[in-house]
């Protein structure tokens, strides 16, 4: 991929042409931050890119640069932001397509591969020869479609995972109710077994005609024996009380 530093040559040429008409000061503050960024001091630069940009709001060039500084530092979100400044306010084409293309190059470290195919080809729209726009158009249309692949790989495991954790429930919740099953049966053995282990009601024995017959044939002879008895006292004379 084409890197933010291999557009600062031609930005640096339209920096110092514009800080001739704007004043010394602006010029200075732009030719230091592109110093300090030529020396990797990302830093120092991008507080020099601002100052000069707090005199000139509208330099096209100081945002196209601070972008670049932003981009180094791993800032892409604000990168973008300077980038697309810069790109509504250039009036040079050239300088519209190479924000465009900075602003896919930030996209693309952020893996917003859609957003940054979308900033190449408003690039190559402007400048159709860029063939570091085309690469990066190609490589940024893989890096999609392997991110939806591997999005789509994480939506199955997913869905596995969902259908093991449920299938793993539904066994569990099969097995307690074996389990409750199989105690019910257990107590109703142990209740079975309780009951005939308890001594059975000795239920009356049945007296038969037989006996029955001879326990009356006692009873009419012993009543005859008392009739006797009694007829016997009734006969003898009571006797009379004694006198004095």
């Amino acid at each position: 991929m084409r890197n933010a530093s291999s557009l600062s040559g031609v930005i640096v040429v339209l920096i110092l042409n514009s800080a001739l008409v704007n004043g010394q000061s602006v010029r200075s503050l732009v030719h230091e931050g592109n110093d300090l960024y030529e020396r990797n001091e990302f830093d120092n630069a991008e507080i020099n890119y601002r100052k000069a940009l707090e005199q000139e709001h509208e330099l096209v060039q100081g945002h196209f640069n601070l972008g670049n500084a932003l981009h180094k530092q791993g800032n892409y979100e604000d990168a973008v932001r300077e980038f697309e400044r810069a790109a509504m306010d250039a009036q040079h084409e050239q300088t519209r397509a190479f924000a465009y293309y900075n602003i896919g190059n930030s996209r693309f470290e952020k893996q917003q591969f859609r957003e940054a195919i979308g900033s190449y080809i408003e690039s190559l729209k402007l400048n159709p020869n860029d063939e570091d726009a085309k690469y990066n158009l190609s490589l940024a249309l893989k890096r999609l479609e392997e991110q939806q692949q591997q999005e789509q790989q994480q939506d199955q495991n997913k869905n596995q995972d969902k259908n093991r954790n449920q299938d793993q429930q539904d066994e569990n919740q099969q097995q307690q109710d074996r389990d409750r099953d199989q105690q019910g049966e257990k107590d109703k053995d142990q209740r079975k077994q309780q009951r005939e282990q308890k001594p059975a009601k000795q239920q009356p024995k049945r007296m038969s005609r037989a006996d029955a017959e001879r326990i009356l044939d006692v009873l009419k002879n012993s009543e005859k024996e008392i009739q006797k008895k009694l007829k016997a006292r009734k006969a003898v004379r009571p006797k009379g009380e004694k006198d004095w």
